[in-house]
């Protein structure tokens, strides 16, 4: 004859299930993570004609600043008044073609981003479908429904047209370090440094405003799963006349979020 199991051994083999799917979830997202990574590093390829507008555009913002040196040292310096007209059509042709090629980027990138944001989404749902009934056990259902739909959205800036700024900022920033240690290559370094002593207090904001950010995530789901639960069992609320006690519970939920999104804002400003 089987002996029946023990109430302490099956709590513990439901608490291994649990840290086991856990386990697999964390290591599910982290995979997923990487993925980003590597399909933004890809994104310049896979979409059409990016590389080519992006590289216009960024040639168009630098007529503007051509145009102020040609202003200063030749139609004010020199009197030569004929130019102006030039520089003007020049400067707003200019502005034309970046308005309209960072136009068509945010479109292209736009669609390719939430296509990407799509994929992810399917993958976390049908990951999250296979895992075992411990986990459902110990996890409110509106906290998954917030990491499957919310979790995606991290990589929007890294697919979008945030990583078509940072590439042609990049290029930029190049170019016109190379103009600047032409023209004085002394105030050039002077102003690097400024620049490196700026970057330094950002690295340091940002060190700080990061697990901020990631418990905005974690606070953000526990507040969404339990206004989902406590929606889908209004029923019940009203039959415990429980409504008063449900407010209080979103209310701190709301504050935590609230005092997380302050503390990001405020500690940013004194980190720096």
């Amino acid at each position: 004859m089987k002996k029946p199991i023990s109430k302490p051994a099956d709590a513990r083999s439901r608490r291994q299930r649990f840290a086991s799917a856990f386990l697999r979830f964390q290591r599910f997202r982290l995979e997923h993570r990487r993925f980003a990574r590597e399909q933004s590093a890809d994104v310049l390829l896979r979409v059409p004609h990016v590389k080519r507008a992006r590289t216009v555009s960024r040639a168009a913002g630098l007529v503007l600043p051509a145009t102020s040196k040609f202003l200063i040292d030749e139609v004010v310096a020199k009197h030569r008044v004929e130019l102006l007209g030039w520089l003007a059509a020049a400067g707003g042709i200019a502005t034309l073609v970046q308005g309209a090629t960072s136009f068509a980027l945010s479109q292209l990138l736009g669609v390719a981003a939430q296509r990407s944001i799509t994929d992810m989404r399917k993958d976390v749902q049908r990951h999250v479908e296979r895992l075992p009934v411990a986990y459902f056990d110990s996890v409110k259902s509106g906290e998954l429904l917030s990491r499957v739909m919310n979790d995606a959205e991290g990589i929007r800036n890294l697919i979008g047209t945030g990583l078509v700024e940072l590439s042609g900022g990049i290029v930029t920033a190049v170019v016109a370090l190379g103009v600047l240690l032409y023209l004085s290559w002394k105030l050039t370094l002077v102003n690097l440094f400024a620049l490196l002593v700026f970057g330094g207090g950002m690295t340091i904001a940002f060190k700080r405003l990061r697990p901020l950010f990631r418990a905005r995530g974690q606070i953000q789901a526990e507040v969404s799963g339990r206004l989902v639960e406590s929606l889908a069992g209004i029923r019940i609320v009203k039959a415990f006349t429980a409504e008063k006690h449900e407010e209080v519970v979103f209310a701190k939920g709301a504050h935590r979020l609230f005092r997380n999104v302050a503390k990001t804002m405020t500690g940013a400003v004194q980190a720096a």
